[in-house]
């Protein structure tokens, strides 16, 4: 079998097996509609078979079926010469994981747009596939923030989490690079601060720039679009609006925002560089009303249903502005806090109780544990595992993904044709032994571990093509290793997962993604600099990273 992520249990496969053709209908049980939907249009199509509606029970059909004894995302999936395929699952997420492992045996014609040879059918053999997830949360965060990417590169990309059983989409859509998401009572939030006059190429010590004009925003419709796309596709939606650092976006185009009585914000732009930002917001009630309102227009847009979490960042926020500031220290003095640490634990415990009333879960990078967190606020382990740790044991969720392991802005080889490396080398292999779960969390500790994500910065990543190459094939180890029930890290079976990649390869370059191939990079991926420069400074790190 070449099934990625691995499945549990697999009996067979055995001779005799279903060849789907024109013939072929397809039976949708009550709750399964969107799964026949998407199997019409996106596997019908690429096999030119039209997959009529049949008879429940016909010979010669895809059946799709729930079975509420199965656990929610669970599913099996029977074929035979007799019947062809028929999908149980748990819940209609269930069933349509059982598809996409269908399109998976169908072969790599399956992953096309349309069929390139009509008449040749594919033989799935008769076999029993018996699945389900290790765990709820299989994440992944895309910054469009330092990179724009446009929404139908953002529904291509929830096409690829859906393909390989990836379930949770982190948006990040703020910083100090740019704003991206459209708020129609502060229109200069994208009026302004979703455009940046030019941005560094490379590392922030890189001496090139780009000075083409950099930007975009998503409207309120495209937003609604892409979140109604993830849904149909069992994918739930984390937008992340960033505060109360990376924000000299939403400074440059609201001045006010900042700390007027240290810096003078009128004259910041959305910045053009890498790093650590000084310019925070200020901890006032203008900047808590202001943020109010961008939450409101936030939670419609993204519905409870499918964004119970909004993540509110919390990284990153240098205190210094604060310490200057006679405004903030004096807020400092009003609330009897101890120091700017629990300045900031104030700024996030409002957002959480605000977003708690509406129905609402925040989860913030682990920066937000500093000073104090509020009791129903989640966690994103972010520098390592400790932080994770620390929030589990004090009864948070957490989601672990240490930027150590699992940042895939990391290099991929120590090779120097790597382009512009960032970071320690995460090889392919590197990913598929990382383990969620630390040996620190047992029991009820370690069952506050939601999940693990995988976490995609995109400061040197221009486009599409290199969004690809950063990801591929890794995200296809991490995916099995959030869906996957492997063993220990150093007992996992790397020689049969390289194996099974070598079929996936090709469903890869059906589906056009411009992967790193295993041999290292293709010319094209050696990219010089805008102005035809032949080295882009990175920042490699040596050495193995360090678990912390």
């Amino acid at each position: 079998m070449d099934l990625i992520p691995a499945p549990v249990s697999v009996e067979g496969p055995r001779s005799g097996g279903f060849v789907p053709d024109s013939a072929t209908t397809l039976w949708a049980a009550p709750g399964t509609e969107g799964t026949e939907r998407w199997l019409r249009a996106t596997v019908g199509a690429a096999l030119g078979l039209p997959l009529a509606p049949g008879p429940a029970g016909g010979s010669n059909a895809v059946s799709l079926r729930i079975d509420e004894s199965m656990a929610p995302e669970a599913y099996r999936l029977d074929i035979t010469a007799e019947w062809g395929a028929e999908i149980h699952g748990g819940s209609a997420a269930g069933v349509f994981w059982g598809a996409q492992t269908l399109r998976q045996l169908l072969g790599p014609k399956a992953f096309r747009r349309a069929p390139v040879s009509p008449g040749v059918r594919q033989e799935i053999p008769r076999q029993v596939i018996e699945d389900q997830p290790r765990f709820g949360w299989r994440g992944v965060m895309l910054d469009v923030s330092r990179h724009f990417m446009p929404k139908d590169g953002v529904l291509r990309f929830l096409d690829l989490m859906a393909a390989h059983k990836l379930n949770v989409f982190h948006f990040h859509l703020t910083d100090d690079q740019g704003w991206r998401v459209q708020i129609k009572r502060y229109p200069k939030l994208t009026e302004v601060g979703a455009w940046r006059s030019r941005t560094k190429y490379g590392h922030r010590y890189s001496d090139i720039w780009d000075e083409k004009p950099h930007g975009g925003f998503y409207t309120q419709d495209d937003i609604r679009e892409i979140v109604a796309y993830a849904a149909e596709r069992h994918i739930s939606v984390v937008p992340e609006i960033d505060i109360p650092g990376h924000s000299q976006a939403a400074i440059a185009a609201y001045p006010e925002l900042g700390n007027t009585d240290v810096v003078d914000t009128t004259a910041l732009d959305v910045w053009d560089t890498w790093g650590i930002n000084p310019n925070v917001l200020a901890p006032s009630d203008n900047t808590l009303r202001f943020f109010e309102g961008v939450f409101e227009e936030l939670l419609d847009l993204f519905p409870a249903a499918t964004s119970p979490f909004i993540h509110i960042g919390g990284d990153e926020c240098p205190k210094d502005q604060w310490k200057r500031s006679p405004a903030a220290q004096e807020r400092i003095r009003e609330l009897g806090l101890a120091d700017e640490d629990e300045l900031q634990s104030w700024f996030i415990r409002h957002f959480d109780g605000w977003l708690s009333a509406r129905g609402r879960r925040l989860i913030g990078w682990d920066e937000i544990l500093e000073g104090g967190l509020a009791p129903g606020a989640a966690v994103s382990s972010w520098r390592g595992y400790a932080g994770g740790i620390a929030a589990a044991k004090a009864g948070h969720d957490v989601v672990m993904c240490p930027e150590q392991q699992v940042y895939l802005d990391h290099r991929q080889s120590a090779g120097e044709d790597e382009p512009m490396p960032i970071g320690y080398v995460r090889t392919l292999q590197d990913v598929y032994r990382f383990e969620p779960v630390p040996p620190e969390l047992t029991g009820a500790d370690a069952a506050h571990v939601l999940g693990t994500q995988a976490n995609v910065w995109t400061e040197v990543m221009q486009d599409r093509s290199r969004v690809d190459y950063q990801l591929f094939p890794r995200l296809c180890a991490f995916a099995e290793v959030a869906w996957s029930t492997l063993p220990d890290s150093p007992d996992r079976d790397f020689a049969d997962f390289e194996r099974r990649m070598t079929a996936h390869y090709k469903r890869l370059d059906a589906l056009g993604v411009d992967y790193r191939p295993p041999g290292g990079p293709l010319p094209w991926h050696k990219r010089p600099g805008p102005n035809g420069d032949s080295a882009v400074l990175g920042r490699p790190i040596e050495g193995s990273p360090p678990i912390v």
